[in-house]
């Protein structure tokens, strides 16, 4: 039976991060997932490095800061990932802010950054119009623009895993669900089930980490760990559409008359349009969006964009994640009010449990678990190996000019990118936006072509 020092269960940014940053300090770990890496909330983001503007609401001021500092440092190690661009936040005679409370939150922004942000401005109506041609002009009164990032949140996680397995003793398992945990003198048995093959099979562990998200509420009982729910499961709802579909030249953010927040970001040769703060009502492993969802951002976009070629047919896929939001006393039901700040759990002398937070976070929180873990193994913890580029780049870009793919080419990336399914080769190792079971080409190759490789 083999053994590891430490298994982590749950393979999003979070289980990438930490099995990272545990691999880079010389600890033999496991990580295993019920799915692709990266395929549930990590992969349904809105694609965004950012500081949470709307946070200096909850006087989050705290996170806000670690969260730009993270955003920058992440643009500088990986600027093949994810770059700067401006966000435009209009301003309507009814809004809820004036352009003078704006004007006073976005300097503070900046400040929060160490001023390492591009500086804010304050535009005109008139301004607003130019670069935003297609915004409804009836009582805008002008915009606020500052910058934040745009990341493909699915390979940057999984560029953490490849830099994780370059070092020795650490292993990653896709498709492989944990059945069960057994406690012992000192750690775990865990068995671990193939899902593709119906085969099991044990290891030992020192300690087991739970990094599984909006599912911890329902597995943990399950395995045996002691466990009281502690989740407020947020949904997130997302478009693509067409490029030309909306006419603005840069990112937009609106809030809308129910106090939600709506992001419209032209990237990748289309536009990606998304929100949060829906409830969940439906299995959240694998969750979509839904065609209300989709009729709710319609509806959004057309009362913003009313001069817009907005239709059905604009849309070129959806998708949707759930966050897992760690409860706060004094939070009530309201999801825009609770804290994004993440939560460390030990519910056994050999278990942990990290839930809650931000993903443009991720390095600082598994940072503050391996700091823990790292010593108990009788190793000494060096914090700075996680600021070092990561060293295997996905073959095939997300941004910028892309190669001619080959056959070639796909054989490679599914040999070197732990690549199991089609559906994982062309949603997060190709980053193509068209639905996968839709597609009748890859890049120009015969999807049928393709699928027989799997």
């Amino acid at each position: 039976m083999k053994h590891f020092d430490v298994v982590i269960v749950g393979g999003g940014i979070n289980g990438c991060g930490l099995l990272r940053d545990l691999a880079l300090n010389g600890v033999k770990a496991l990580l295993v997932d019920k799915g692709d890496f990266s395929s549930q909330t990590s992969n349904g983001s809105s694609k965004m490095l950012h500081g949470g503007i709307r946070y200096l609401e909850n006087f989050d001021f705290g996170l806000v800061q670690e969260a730009l500092e993270e955003k920058n440092l992440w643009l500088k190690l990986t600027p093949h990932l994810c770059f700067e661009r401006e966000f435009y936040l209009p301003i309507y005679r009814y809004s809820k802010y004036a352009p003078w409370m704006l004007q006073a939150g976005l300097f503070l922004y900046d400040f929060l950054s160490h001023f390492q942000n591009r500086p804010h401005a304050m535009l005109s109506a008139e301004e607003t119009m130019k670069t935003l041609p297609s915004i409804d002009p009836k009582g805008l009164a002008g915009a606020g623009k500052y910058y934040d990032g745009i990341v493909d949140d699915a390979k940057l996680s999984l560029e953490c895993l490849y830099d994780a397995l370059i070092e020795p003793n650490v292993e990653a398992l896709s498709y492989h669900e944990v059945i069960s945990t057994t406690q012992t003198a000192d750690g775990y048995d865990v068995v671990i089930e193939d899902r593709r093959h119906a085969k099991r099979e044990s290891v030992k562990a020192t300690y087991v980490v739970f990094t599984t998200g909006p599912f911890t509420d329902q597995l943990l009982p399950k395995l045996g760990i002691p466990w009281s729910p502690q989740l407020v499961p947020s949904k997130g709802i997302h478009l693509w559409l067409k490029e030309g579909s909306i006419d603005v030249k840069g990112s937009v953010v609106l809030t809308t008359k129910d106090n939600r927040v709506v992001f419209v970001i032209p990237q990748r040769d289309a536009i990606l349009v998304g929100t949060t703060e829906t409830k969940v009502d439906q299995d959240i492993f694998n969750i979509k969006a839904t065609q209300a969802d989709i009729d709710y951002l319609m509806k959004v976009l057309a009362q913003y964009f009313p001069n817009s070629n907005l239709s059905e047919s604009s849309i070129i896929s959806t998708f949707a994640g759930v966050r897992p939001l760690a409860k706060e006393e004094g939070s009530g039901h309201a999801l825009g009010k609770v804290s994004r700040h993440h939560k460390i759990y030990r519910p056994t002398s050999h278990t942990y449990v990290m839930i809650g937070g931000k993903y443009t976070t991720f390095r600082k929180m598994t940072q503050e678990l391996a700091r823990e873990i790292v010593p108990r193994l009788g190793l000494r913890y060096k914090p700075n190996l996680t600021l070092n580029p990561l060293r295997q780049h996905s073959i095939m870009p997300t941004f910028g000019q892309k190669p001619v793919l080959t056959m070639e080419m796909i054989k490679k990336i599914i040999a070197t990118e732990k690549v199991v399914t089609f559906e994982d080769l062309v949603s997060r190792r190709l980053s193509l936006l068209e639905n996968p079971h839709q597609m009748k080409d890859v890049m120009g190759i015969p999807a049928d072509q393709v699928r027989a490789l799997f």
